[in-house]
């Protein structure tokens, strides 16, 4: 089973990106379970969302305490919240932001990524310029740097499950594809 936690702020859309998420995996064959953690649900507040997937049936049902990977939407949690709780050696921290993975030397033990996907939401109109939403484009470079799905299922589960600028989330998602650093 691999194990995934997201850290991000309501309004994002952590919890959307755990759900498509899951349609794309579902989509090529595998077992999902995709849900939230929130406490006070308000814009800006800190959302933890897990993703579960597995090739046999999940029948665990609690939180994600040892995650594989780690997706943060957003760069001021970095420092603010443990993030790397319970991740295991060498898993994947993705984070949002527009620096590069050298200049987050206290995660050495693990894999980092980065994407500027408040730059790419912007560009294509996804949320405003101070409250971007980030999560497909997230999704996106996930898609490259995790290599557990493929942008193709990403955008089809895009393409089905939002239903408010969806080709600008399917072209963001790409975009991210393409410009995440490792």
């Amino acid at each position: 089973m691999i194990e995934l936690r997201f850290h991000g702020r309501g309004g994002q859309g952590s919890v959307i990106a755990s759900k498509v998420l899951a349609s794309a995996l579902f989509k090529e064959g595998k077992h999902v379970q995709a849900f939230p953690v929130f406490g006070v649900e308000r814009r800006g507040a800190p959302v933890t969302a897990f993703l579960r997937l597995d090739d046999k049936p999940i029948y665990l049902r609690c939180e994600v305490y040892n995650p594989d990977h780690i997706i943060v939407l957003d760069q001021t949690l970095v420092g603010v919240t443990d993030i790397t709780a319970g991740l295991k050696e060498g898993g994947l921290i993705l984070i949002n932001t527009e620096k590069s993975p050298a200049d987050f030397p206290e995660f050495s033990r693990f894999r980092v990524a980065t994407v500027d996907a408040n730059a790419i939401a912007i560009r294509h109109n996804l949320g405003s310029k101070t409250q971007p939403i980030v999560n497909t484009a997230i999704l996106g470079s996930l898609a490259r740097t995790s290599q557990l799905v493929r942008l193709e299922s990403v955008i089809e589960a895009i393409r089905e499950s939002i239903t408010l600028s969806t080709e600008e989330n399917a072209k963001a998602a790409r975009e991210a594809y393409e410009s995440v650093s490792m």
